[in-house]
């Protein structure tokens, strides 16, 4: 008996698939935008797919403990993946318009009484 069912790889398998397809896909909107900070999401984004990959690597092999030190390299890509994305969220944050305007409006406190 295998460690996933069906349905289940088939869950797996495409989650890998939509994640590869949205790292081309916001790496070809950078392009189009020409904001380099999109690709820096593209790549970014490579832990965690190493992570899934981890993951879906070990089940094929049926998690052997020959095998266990994937899993321990799925949770440092995991943790390094989201260190990478809020980096690359920031990144973008940063290189919007909105985030480079200069508010010369004046800061209004409330009175004392």
């Amino acid at each position: 008996m295998h460690a996933l069912s069906i349905p289940t790889w088939i869950i797996h398998v495409s989650s890998v698939i939509e994640w590869i397809a949205a790292i081309w896909l916001i790496w070809i909107y950078g392009e189009v935008t020409r904001n380099r900070a999109w690709w820096g999401l593209s790549f970014a984004m490579l832990p965690a797919l190493v992570s899934a990959m981890c993951a879906c690597t070990w089940h094929y092999f049926d998690n052997p403990e020959s095998l266990e030190w994937l899993v321990t390299l799925q949770a440092a890509m995991t943790l390094l993946g989201n260190f990478t994305l809020l980096a690359a969220a920031w990144w973008i944050w940063r290189s919007s318009p909105a985030a480079n305007q200069k508010d010369d409006a004046p800061i209004i406190s409330p009175k004392s009484r």
